[in-house]
């Protein structure tokens, strides 16, 4: 059962829901873009974390600074990498050895920007990369990334452009399309959480 929790990125007070699991895996999961609407609540978001809790790992959502009751003000990403790396400390002080993160369109591009040197992730899983929407210049290795989804009608994070960057990102990183799906898995959900079960 997830718990209301808050933890501090840099002076910000960001809150977050946390569930504790007996094993010592953990992940932090990021949400959509806040200026549309995104925010830990998203269903995407809660699918990503349903299958990280049925494979036994804790987990911790929370909202990037200005959205729900997180305090601070949007940042265009560059606080919100702040903010990543604050939750995945959060996850190390709570006890958990192995850290991953999984990211949601918004989401997953903040965790592929963010420096994770001092916390370094295990694993990394990208949903829909918004690689049509934002830039992900400079293109650099992501040796953590481990799994990109997709839809094969998402205009946002269309599946030619994430196939282009993944030799850079990491050419050992699998990548899924699920046909017929587009950015928000409408219909598609039990897909992409099978997908996610890996």
């Amino acid at each position: 059962m997830e718990d209301k929790i808050t933890f501090l990125s840099e002076n910000d007070e960001l809150e977050g829901l946390f569930d504790k699991n007996t094993g010592n895996k953990g992940v932090v999961v990021t949400h959509p873009h806040p200026l549309y609407g995104g925010d830990m609540y998203n269903y995407v978001v809660e699918a990503i974390v349903r299958v990280y809790q049925k494979k036994g790992y804790s987990t911790l959502r929370f909202n990037f600074r200005g959205v729900g009751k997180s305090r601070g003000t949007h940042d265009n990403g560059i606080g919100e990498q702040t903010d990543v790396r604050a939750a995945i400390s959060y996850l190390f002080k709570k006890g958990i050895k192995q850290a991953d993160l999984a990211g949601y369109s918004f989401g997953a591009w903040v965790n592929a920007k963010t420096d994770c040197k001092e916390t370094p992730p295990e694993n990394m899983v990208m949903v829909s990369p918004p690689v049509g929407f934002m830039n992900f210049q400079p293109l650099f290795p992501i040796p953590c990334l481990k799994l990109i989804v997709s839809g094969s009608m998402d205009d946002i994070a269309p599946a030619g452009v994430i196939k282009e960057m993944i030799p850079i990102w990491n050419p050992e990183a699998r990548f899924e399309v699920i046909a017929g799906a587009d950015h928000f898995y409408t219909g598609y959900l039990e897909k992409l959480e099978s997908i996610l079960e890996f």
